[in-house]
């Protein structure tokens, strides 16, 4: 594949914008840690939320897309689409909480919710594992598949990828910290989606597909098409792993980067960086939004097209002989390689966006750990605000580097990967609970850590005992829950008076908190009254706007089939969803 000249210019002046919003946020950003890590607590709903979709937008996700149809349909999509009840049950129940908590960071929650040792090992271990070692590898991933398709589409090594995308985007991000992430995150969330957008119109209109029509009834796509399951043809050992589990119980089992219970990670980085609760509110309502109803449709069509022109395996093969590991996931940069000089150069430009804007949003909040739950919580916490700006660009730099120097060790997609995400099974019910029940505490986090850890290690050294994927999720997700919840009930409590302090900030709804408050009476210890209850009206809202989502996605694939009845059925459904969304909205206790 050739890039004309056209096409060098749409990426270099790319990376020029992006290193001038960097430039152009570094005064602001240097006044301190709230304004290097959390923008001055100053920002706006639309830009937090965008940036959140942009962060997810990776440059592995439309790969990956791919695979998940080629390998089970449209409908195996379920097995992150149903992460949306995650996602809406953090903008109804815990944003806010979050907001009101004005930590720092989410690690920092640790030693504001629970006491003593137990509160202070977590908060400085989950910093340094989830800051740095699961942070590089899930940005080490990120980057090897940017040298996958720096590769196929450029003909660039690994070296000159990780030097030209990952040098920017470590230069603006250490400049103009959350600032200039975010800003940057919008204008890449726009060009990712432009790209995406081109790529699925150009590929399903090549000859050798034929169109939108021709696409929909071809016999090698037709199979593929549902999003839907249909119960009466689908076995349950297709349903339950792709359907059933997702649904049920994976949602708000498992620690999934982006869609933790509770919100965590960037997403909570994001809530903590917003103006008001509101704001914090509807920045993860506007990203969950995004994240299902608009993003999948372009790289579904262009999945659904490679059945055509890639029928299987084989034929990748035929089309990069120099390939030697080929999978389905590579079906999708097979397919931009027919893209013209000018379209290439945008969606080339978009997949380095995509990149960028996961990893700057990664390192940055990486490097807010760092120095709020390390250096400053166990090293120096007199540390000044220019030192730890200083220090804060200096770990970006250490974290970027870490991972690509990781990147280019790695052949293919770590494997150890699919481990670490099976180690926070079991403990998505925990970080729902502390927020809401008192009874919940440090011990209790600490076993579902290392239960998790533990079965996972196991399972993993063993080959699962010959058990498929799902099961082993369910058997982690039982053991560690109930070693958890024995611990919990046979510990101590959290010391009572971190507990009011916590309540009396946070100020949670229902009754998992009525102990805390009568033996604070009793105590003679005042407590602000319990909040106006606005339960029965999130309830709702997060309801509807789980059916306004998913009727929204479902209607954008009928409009696609040619199916315009049930297309019009789902947009009246999805309209009336938000209708009811727009009018309880009013009713949200939200400061």
């Amino acid at each position: 594949m050739q890039f004309a000249p056209l096409d060098w210019t749409i990426l270099v002046a790319f990376f020029a914008v992006s290193l001038g919003i960097g430039a152009y946020a570094s005064r602001r950003a240097s006044q301190g840690f709230a304004a290097f890590f959390l923008g001055g607590r100053a920002m706006p709903w639309w830009l937090l939320g965008v940036s959140m979709v942009a962060t997810t937008f990776a440059t592995d996700t439309p790969n990956l897309v791919a695979d998940i149809v080629r390998s089970d349909g449209v409908v195996g999509n379920w097995v992150w689409w149903a992460f949306l009840l995650t996602g809406m049950l953090t903008v109804f129940f815990y944003a806010r909480l979050w907001r009101r908590s004005e930590v720092l960071t989410d690690i920092e929650f640790y030693e504001l919710r629970y006491s003593g040792k137990p509160a202070a090992f977590l908060r400085g271990f989950r910093a340094v594992y989830l800051g740095v070692v699961f942070n590089v590898i899930v940005m080490a991933n990120v980057t090897l598949a940017a040298i996958k398709i720096g590769g196929v589409m450029l003909g660039w090594s690994p070296l000159e990828t990780v030097l030209l995308a990952a040098g920017v985007t470590m230069v603006y991000s250490a400049l103009g910290g959350l600032t200039g992430v975010l800003l940057t995150d919008f204008i890449q969330f726009a060009l990712a989606l432009l790209g995406a957008i081109g790529a699925a119109w150009y590929v399903v209109n090549l000859p050798e597909v034929g169109g939108l029509a021709a696409l929909t009834s071809h016999p090698n796509v037709t199979p593929a098409m549902a999003f839907l399951p249909d119960f009466s043809t689908m076995g349950w050992d297709v349903l339950v792993p792709i359907f059933v589990v997702p649904l049920a119980v994976q949602w708000w089992a498992s620690y999934y980067p982006g869609a933790e219970p509770g919100g965590g990670g960037y997403v909570a980085q994001r809530m903590l960086a917003a103006k008001d609760e509101r704001h914090a509110t509807g920045a993860v309502l506007l990203f969950n939004t995004l994240f299902i109803a608009l993003r999948p449709w372009p790289w579904i069509l262009v999945a659904l097209a490679s059945l055509v022109v890639f029928p299987d395996l084989a034929s990748i093969q035929a089309q990069f002989p120099d390939v030697e590991k080929v999978a389905n996931d590579l079906a999708y940069p097979a397919m931009l390689t027919f893209l013209p000089a000018g379209l290439l150069g945008v969606v080339v430009t978009s997949l380095a966006a995509a990149y960028m804007s996961t990893m700057s949003s990664q390192v940055n909040w990486g490097a807010s750990v760092l120095v709020n739950d390390v250096v400053l919580r166990f090293v120096d916490a007199e540390a000044s605000d220019r030192r730890q700006v200083w220090l804060g660009r200096m770990f970006t730099v250490v974290l970027m580097a870490l991972a690509c120097v990781l990147a280019l060790a790695l052949e293919s997609a770590l494997q150890g990967f699919n481990l670490l995400l099976q180690i926070g099974a079991g403990t998505g019910l925990l970080l729902l609970l502390r927020w809401y029940w008192w009874r919940v505490n440090a011990a209790a986090e600490i076993t579902g850590m290392v239960a998790s850890f533990a079965i996972a290690s196991l399972l993993f050294l063993n080959d699962g005992f010959g058990l498929p994927g799902w099961q082993q999720f369910l058997l982690i997700v039982a053991v560690t829950t109930t070693a958890w919840v024995l611990v919990m009930l046979l510990t101590t409590p959290t010391d009572a008076g971190v507990l009011r302090s916590f309540y009396a900030k946070v100020r949670p709804i229902g009754p998992g908190w009525q102990a805390v408050r009568r033996r604070a009476d009793a105590d003679g210890v005042a407590l602000p009254p319990p909040p106006k209850s606005d339960a029965s009206a999130a309830l709702a809202c997060f309801l509807a706007s789980v059916i306004g989502v998913y009727t929204l996605l479902f209607a954008t694939g009928f409009y696609l089939y040619g199916d315009i009845g049930k297309g019009a059925v789902c947009a009246g459904l999805a309209v009336a969803s938000w209708a009811v969304v727009a009018r309880l909205w009013g009713r949200l206790a939200l400061g």
